[in-house]
């Protein structure tokens, strides 16, 4: 079962990669190398059960031709320069072509054939691995680096456990694991080359544990049909799970397939394949796009009678000859000026943002920011706070929407203390392996947000103020997702709020 197990998720990996839109040199040359994994243990699998040579043969073609493969796949994964020249690859290539040659001679009859031609792929596959070890100690550098050492450290691990079935040839009752481990190790080069970031501990940990949730899932499935309608047959546990797993890795390279094929034959049923819970996802990018185009024709029939209100009140003003008619004019004039502020918040949302990015420094933004609240009137009684930094690195942003944001969430802030408080603005520097990040935190003393509001801060169109539009906060959501960055609030009731924000640094 294990071996089935090996030819079919190497399968799944080559028919995953080679249908792969985005598929590049390195992914073809992993995918071509899984394919002879899989006609290698395919052989296997079906010489153990049926005793035909025609699978033998199949098998042995499949185990030379790794050696090549292997090659080929490790250079272009260390760009061409390791020490595996393409001489290398060509010299294996002739070597892999007379080792199949001799499977239709007589020498395939030879006691020590099987020998000569697994001493030939290994011997090719350990060299590949010295390569890779030569590439990650003395070329790569940075975070590139711990990927490999991730690599390198799980192909050594892979080794050391599939050497442990020698103890099986001596006599030993120990378990094979070389299969179950090789298929792990495919796995890990699959995602390995698919992810070109930087791949944490933390993300492996969750994505074995959300294959191994699946998988668990499956058997349990299989076991409870087999119980309801199974009438008392019984499965041993192994081959279930097994049979668990290769489904779960197997869905989304048939779903890909199923795409394709059904793209040639319905093609104007786009939606075929659509999740029910990305479906909603989807309406809302549509309406997105649909906001976009509106709003622009919509401000600008709304603006021009809102103009011509404007104009003919103050008009009229001037011409006012009792107190009590001026007072109702200023109200017209207030509340055009109003809904026009409403007009300009709903297109700086709905619109699509064209960045100027540039290396700023944010400490510089965060003091022409305080310098603006600072003149401004409502910000009489509030005590304004720097914690800030110094030689930060610098981030790649736009600083005048940076700005937006900031005085966006201070003047929230600073209505939320209408006795008076103190705002605390602190920047730092945050360090990780997929890259350095600048972190700023925008803190108040107000009165807080009531827990059951916090999920809707960020919403369009939700605020709590009396005469509040509700987009301010999602239009800073919107530019700091621009710039790749994250925003997230934190409140206390009585005690204040405090917003996160996090955003990428420029080098």
């Amino acid at each position: 079962m294990e071996t089935f197990t090996l030819a079919a998720i190497s399968l799944t990996i080559a028919i995953s990669l080679t249908i792969n839109k985005k598929r590049d040199g390195l992914q073809l040359s992993f995918a071509a190398l899984c394919l002879a994994v899989f006609f290698h243990k395919s052989g296997v699998f079906f010489h153990d059960l049926l005793k035909n040579p025609f699978w033998k043969m199949i098998a042995d073609m499949g185990l030379v031709a790794t050696a090549p493969l292997a090659i080929r796949f490790t250079s272009a994964l260390s760009n061409g320069l390791s020490f595996l020249t393409p001489k290398w690859t060509v010299s294996a290539t002739f070597m892999a072509v007379l080792l199949s040659a001799a499977t239709f001679t007589p020498l395939d009859r030879w006691l020590y054939m099987d020998t000569v031609l697994r001493t030939f792929s290994f011997g090719m596959l350990g060299l590949c691995y010295l390569a890779l070890l030569h590439y990650t100690k003395s070329k790569v550098a940075g975070i590139e680096r711990w990927r490999f050492i991730y690599l390198s450290t799980a192909c050594t691990v892979s080794a050391v456990l599939s050497l442990l079935d020698l103890f099986h040839y001596f006599g030993y009752n120990f378990p094979r694991l070389s299969d179950i481990v090789i298929a792990g190790l495919l796995y890990f080069v699959f995602m390995f080359i698919t992810h070109h970031r930087l791949i944490e501990i933390q993300e492996l940990m969750a994505r074995a544990l959300f294959i191994a949730i699946l998988t668990m899932f499956a058997a349990i499935a299989i076991y409870s049909v087999i119980g309801l309608f199974g009438m008392g047959v019984t499965l041993p546990f192994t081959p279930v799970l097994l049979a668990s797993f290769i489904i779960v890795i197997s869905i989304s390279p048939f779903r890909e397939i199923l795409e394709k094929l059904f793209g040639k034959l319905y093609p104007d049923s786009k939606d075929l394949f659509t999740s029910m819970f990305t479906f909603d996802e989807k309406i809302e990018r549509e309406k997105s796009v649909m906001l976009e185009e509106m709003a622009p024709v919509l401000a600008h029939e709304i603006r021009n009678p809102l103009g011509s209100i404007k104009g003919a009140a103050q008009y009229l003003r001037s011409e006012a000859t009792t107190e009590e008619n001026e007072k109702l004019l200023d109200v017209i004039i207030e509340e055009v000026n109003r809904l026009n502020s409403v007009v300009s918040q709903f297109l700086d949302f709905a619109k699509p943002y064209t960045l100027t990015l540039k290396p700023t420094d944010i400490n510089q933004i965060i003091e022409k920011a305080v310098s603006i609240i600072k003149a401004n009137d409502i910000s009489g009684k509030i005590t304004i706070e720097r914690e800030l930094r110094p030689h930060l690195p610098p981030i790649m942003a736009d600083q005048e929407q940076i700005i937006q944001v900031i005085l966006n969430i201070a003047f929230n802030g600073i209505e939320a203390m209408p006795e008076g408080g103190t705002l605390t603005f602190r920047t730092t520097k945050i360090a990780s392996d997929v890259g350095d990040a600048i972190g700023i935190s925008i803190r108040d003393t107000g009165a807080g947000i009531k827990k059951e509001e916090m999920i809707n801060i960020f919403k369009p169109f939700f605020t709590t103020k009396e005469r509040g539009v509700g987009l301010g906060l999602a239009i800073c959501r919107k530019i700091i997702k621009t710039h790749g960055g994250h925003i997230r609030a934190k409140s206390i009731v009585g005690q204040g709020s405090i917003f996160y924000i996090r955003l990428g640094t420029a080098y």
